[in-house]
């Protein structure tokens, strides 16, 4: 027997009687959940289509930026009615999963406006909104010296990660922005976590992160000193110098550059055998780590 489901007014979830919640997800492949059953639309139109809409969740995605989505600078004369079928297949999919009626799901939604479309969310469904408010909370932990908590908070923040985003959804112009966008939040996010778990002693346990995070990022100064630090702290000198000098020859032979500052500081403290404060350069933020508004996630240096 099939349980009814219903939209509820009094927190403004999708939820079914028994208060099973839709949860939508962009960390990671995209994903349409309900009562732990998966509802993600296969073609793959429609989940750009899908895909745009909640990357840009509570505004109003123009008519004109979702076609562009799906056919960049050459639409065909179609496009406008075929975009009207994408979103009519995508409001008959939430009514089958919800049990709503299409009705309902264009009026709570998948909401048409002015000039464009609307996925309304609240706090909770989307996981991307789950990470911001993590984030946020450890950020605020960071701030007024509580490591233990901001430990927790980034650790549950990064967890909702799935994989990177969207990752199996054809992205345009601004699908591929946003991808970029909330990659480098992630990134950001990482970073502040290592420097925590430093702070707190954990020089063995950020090791096989940071191992996989210089690899992927082999310009990133900030991360190859982290991971210098710990190296050395852990009593591994000679990986470290090691590291020092595979960071060295990408940005020169890549990039035309020598090292900053930090790295070079850090570099000839490794090289002389000094003592290195576990604390220095480890930052704490003074204000958001990342933002998000309406041009998306952004870092706040």
């Amino acid at each position: 027997m099939k349980r009814l489901r219903r939209w509820c007014s009094v927190d403004q979830s999708f939820c079914d009687l028994w208060g099973n919640v839709v949860k939508l997800g962009v960390l990671g492949p995209l994903s349409v959940q309900v009562e732990g059953d998966l509802h993600t639309p296969s073609a793959p139109k429609m989940r750009s289509v899908l895909a745009t809409l909640l990357v840009h969740a509570d505004q109003v995605v123009p008519v004109s930026s979702l076609i562009r989505e799906l056919w960049d600078e050459e639409p065909p004369v179609s496009c406008l009615t075929t975009l009207q079928t994408y979103i009519l297949n995508l409001r008959k999919l939430l009514a089958s999963a919800t049990g709503m009626t299409a009705r309902q799901v264009a009026s709570e939604i998948l909401v048409t406006r002015s000039g464009g479309y609307l996925f309304r969310t609240t706090q909770g469904d989307l996981d991307v909104h789950r990470f911001h408010q993590l984030v946020s909370d450890g950020r605020r932990a960071l701030s007024s010296g509580d490591d233990s908590t901001a430990l927790s908070t980034l650790s549950s923040a990064l967890q909702l990660w799935r994989g990177p985003a969207l990752v199996d959804v054809v992205a345009g112009r601004i699908l591929e922005g946003r991808r970029q966008q909330f990659e480098e939040s992630r990134l950001v996010v990482l970073e502040y976590l290592v420097d925590t778990q430093l702070r707190l002693g954990m020089y063995r346990e950020v090791l096989t992160e940071l191992a996989a995070l210089t690899a992927d990022n082999p310009y990133h100064e900030g991360l190859h000193a982290q991971y210098m630090r710990a190296l050395y702290l852990n009593g591994r000198r000679a990986q470290a110098l090691e590291l020092f000098q595979r960071l060295r020859v990408n940005l020169v032979n890549h990039l035309g550059l020598e090292p900053g500052p930090m790295a070079q500081e850090l570099h000839r403290s490794i090289l002389n055998a000094e003592s290195i404060d576990a604390q220095g350069n480890l930052r704490r933020p003074t204000g958001d780590i990342v933002r998000m508004s309406s041009s998306g996630a952004v870092r706040v240096y």
